[in-house]
């Protein structure tokens, strides 16, 4: 039985930083909503702000997690590392027993807060290539989702802000190609003496390793300075950015702590079912709660949490839904499939350095300084992310890999595969020695995977199967990408700073590399795809239409990671901030016609 919201009176709002908060459905209004938001990271939050910008529209937004106020690892960007898994602002869900991984499960970290991953990730800023946004243009025949027709979501996002150490960014970003105006502040990184010059007298004594200006030109191929979404030495996520602005708003409400379990039938227009009903419960014991939207329903849940709560609603493959006793409402084949992700994998090497972020990780005395340093004036090794410069890079034309599968690339401006440098050790490190990592990941992966559901129960986690090196060509480039690390540090310039390598030590032939990279990669927690758009006449795949809302049904929207149909050759928060401002502008289109 549902307690309707019509007969729920108001006991109060915690008026604070996001607008009004609620805590328990309960507690809150009795009255009508536009639009009821599910999730409020950069895809919820952004349409959520965007939509309640018109004074006369009512707008509800639910996220499944708390605040992220008084987590102050939130806050520090060179924490972040610290924020998952096994915390609990984080899903925790883990993957099936992967293939490709030799029969591993890994950890598949997602935010559980307001804000979303945004607020547990490392905070990158890229964008994408030109080609990644032409090719969803191309395959919607949307030209609305190309890179030159989204330029003014783009710099509407962004302010471009100076690095918490003030240093001169001449050189390392080009101003003219970022926004001034926006939500989200955008910084290079603080200077790391041992580490930058190296890799950048590399990118001249290498020419396969070509030096960048600026990765979010269009074109993302060469070393770049790493973007971060970093203001005044402290992390910018969707709640901090988009909400909080709008704490004085009475036609915003936010209910947090409380999950969403299924979206539901309101009625029929024209025999097609509308979907505007959602029902919610703070746990699985709790009471549970349904509102209806008068416009629409927006599922910005994210690629995981979104697919599951439309074959709990019953939309997606008849077929596995009727295998649940779960009555279809509409047959969507796609939900769930599709599922892309970018593999991860460090390599490390002992280096010839008095101070790395090693000793800061093994000494609690350096530790204490630079913590209290940021907190003090928001400056220091804490005030930055924990990687300076980022790769990004493609396999030769002439690789022979080629000659049996068609390059999965969105283009020549988007890369195969990424280098994340590190100034220590990935994970734990060593009591002695200092390092260097590099990341190598596969980024325009040929893998594909699914999320899935065996169970009625909302609070079960759904079954998450990424695929990770489920194919020739993902395997074929994590080997040659842990290849060009070896020759990137091979370099002159890092002939007396290199003393040994560390991980993969033993391996050597590409068999022995391949087998290294299934023993150990993970995952850069990027999930994309598992609603994806494709093109209004599209029935061969696909689950929502150009303009996000889901086939087949009326008043129902996704806004999320999961509607890319290819994983950007990036990393993916930008891409949903800008696909959710493009979003909201349908939206509020669509409203007004």
């Amino acid at each position: 039985m549902y307690a309707s919201l019509s007969l729920l009176s108001a006991v109060f709002a915690l008026r604070g930083a996001y607008a009004a908060i609620y805590t328990d459905p309960s507690q809150l209004p009795s009255r009508e909503y536009d639009y009821v938001i599910v999730g409020a990271g950069p895809g919820g939050s952004v349409v959520a702000r965007r939509l309640a910008e018109s004074s006369t529209t009512n707008v509800l937004i639910i996220e499944a997690g708390g605040l992220p106020d008084d987590i102050e690892d939130v806050a520090i960007p060179f924490l972040s590392e610290t924020l998952t898994p096994n915390q609990p602002w984080d899903w925790n869900y883990v993957t099936t027993p992967q293939p490709g991984l030799n029969g591993r499960s890994i950890d598949y970290p997602r935010g559980k807060l307001l804000g979303g991953s945004s607020c547990v990730n490392d905070q990158a800023w890229t964008r994408g290539s030109k080609d990644d946004f032409d090719r969803y243009a191309r395959v919607t025949g949307d030209d609305g989702w190309s890179w030159d027709a989204l330029q003014p979501f783009i710099h509407g996002i962004e302010q471009l802000v100076p690095p918490a150490d003030g240093h001169n960014t001449a050189g390392e970003v080009i101003p003219s190609i970022h926004g001034t105006n926006g939500l989200v502040g955008i910084s290079v990184q603080g200077l790391l003496p041992n580490l930058d010059g190296r890799i950048f007298n590399t990118t001249s004594e290498l020419s396969e390793f070509p030096f960048n200006e600026d990765m979010n030109s269009g074109d993302t191929i060469g070393i770049s300075w790493g973007q971060y979404a970093i203001r005044n030495g402290s992390r910018q996520d969707a709640a901090n950015t988009y909400l909080e602005p709008a704490s004085n708003w009475d036609n915003l409400d936010v209910l947090i702590n409380t999950q969403v379990t299924k979206v539901f039938k309101i009625g029929e227009e024209s025999g097609v079912p509308v979907i505007r009903g959602v029902q919610f419960a703070l746990n699985s014991t709790s009471s549970v709660y349904a509102v209806n939207a008068t416009k629409e329903v927006i599922l910005s849940a994210g690629a995981i949490n979104t697919p599951q709560i439309l074959l709990l609603s019953g939309l997606g493959p008849t077929a596995n839904l009727s295998s649940l006793n779960i009555s279809a409402v509409v047959d969507l084949p796609f939900v769930g499939s599709n599922l892309q992700d970018h593999v991860f994998l460090p390599n490390t090497w002992q280096v010839n350095s008095n101070l790395t972020y090693d000793d800061v990780n093994r000494n609690q005395t350096l530790f204490n300084e630079d913590l209290a340093q940021w907190r003090n004036n928001r400056t220091g090794l804490f005030a930055a992310a924990s990687s300076a410069e980022i790769g990004w890079l493609r396999l030769p034309e002439d690789d022979p890999i080629f000659e049996t599968v068609q390059d999965p690339s969105a283009g020549k401006l988007s890369a195969h595969y990424e280098f994340i440098f590190i100034d220590g050790f990935l994970g734990t490190p060593p009591a002695t020695g200092n390092f260097l990592s590099i990341a190598t990941n596969v980024v325009s992966p040929t893998s594909r995977g699914t999320v899935t559901i065996n169970s009625t129960n909302p609070f079960d986690f759904p079954l998450i199967d990424p695929g990770l090196l489920n194919s020739d060509f993902d395997i074929h480039t994590i080997v040659e990408a842990i290849k060009a690390a070896r020759r990137f540090v091979g370099s002159p310039a890092f002939s007396n700073y290199i003393v040994d390598t560390v991980i993969p030590a033993n391996a050597t032939t590409d068999d022995e590399l391949a087998q290294f990279a299934r023993d150990n990669a993970g995952t850069v927690f990027h999930p994309t795809g598992t609603t994806a758009m494709s093109a209004w006449n599209d029935t061969s795949s696909g689950v929502v239409n150009p303009d996000l809302t889901v086939k087949g049904v009326k008043g129902l929207r996704i806004i999320d990671a999961g509607i890319l149909p290819f994983v950007p050759a990036a990393h993916t928060q930008a891409s949903v901030y800008i696909i959710a401002e493009r979003a909201a502008a349908l939206i509020k289109a669509a409203a007004s016609s």
